[in-house]
């Protein structure tokens, strides 16, 4: 069973598109796909119009974006919003200097790399993915933005898995998602 908790119609409509996805990447994982949200033009659009709505007046600069699903929702709102988007990659993927970090996912380790000279001292931040599980990425993408001069104004995400409890993980800092999903056995 599929349960949401939602801010508005436009949420609602958007979680009810992420499906689970069993055994995926690996044995014991249940991924959550946002593709369907994604092919589907009306939870596209809800998806970035809820994003600016809560943005276009707070003064952001940047948005940083983390590989590879936030790609999609940065790209369009940074367009949207008239602000530059700064990537946070996997290792070897950006040709100038970085600050590199690793962490743990639900399923092993990863690495995160930010260009040095990336973000500037006037810039303010959100930095967004598709997905709050653990927060362990965001964590990672947090503490890289924090070897930078910018003030990061929160995380932002498409959909949380609420039992997965990743909020706490990013305590320093406020999160915003509007697309609360929680998959049950």
């Amino acid at each position: 069973m599929t349960h949401y908790v939602a801010a508005d119609m436009r949420s609602s409509y958007i979680a009810r598109r992420i499906t689970p996805v069993e055994n995926f990447p690996q044995p014991g994982i249940r991924f959550r796909d946002i593709t369907p949200a994604l092919q589907d033009a009306r939870a596209l659009r809800n998806s970035i119009d809820l994003f600016a709505e809560r943005y276009e007046n707070v003064g952001i600069t940047q948005i940083v974006a983390i590989e590879a699903r936030g790609f999609i929702f940065s790209a369009a709102l940074a367009d949207r919003l008239g602000v530059g988007l700064t990537l946070i990659r996997k290792p070897g993927k950006l040709p100038r200097e970085v600050f590199s970090t690793s962490y743990m996912l639900e399923y092993g380790d990863d690495v995160l790399e930010l260009h040095k000279d990336g973000l500037k001292v006037r810039d303010k931040v959100i930095i967004m993915d598709d997905m709050l599980a653990t927060g362990g990425t965001m964590s990672a993408a947090v503490e890289l933005v924090r070897k930078t001069p910018a003030q990061i104004y929160e995380a932002a995400f498409v959909c949380e898995l609420l039992y997965l409890n990743g909020r706490k993980a990013l305590d320093s800092i406020g999160v915003n998602s509007f697309a609360i999903c929680s998959f049950d056995a």
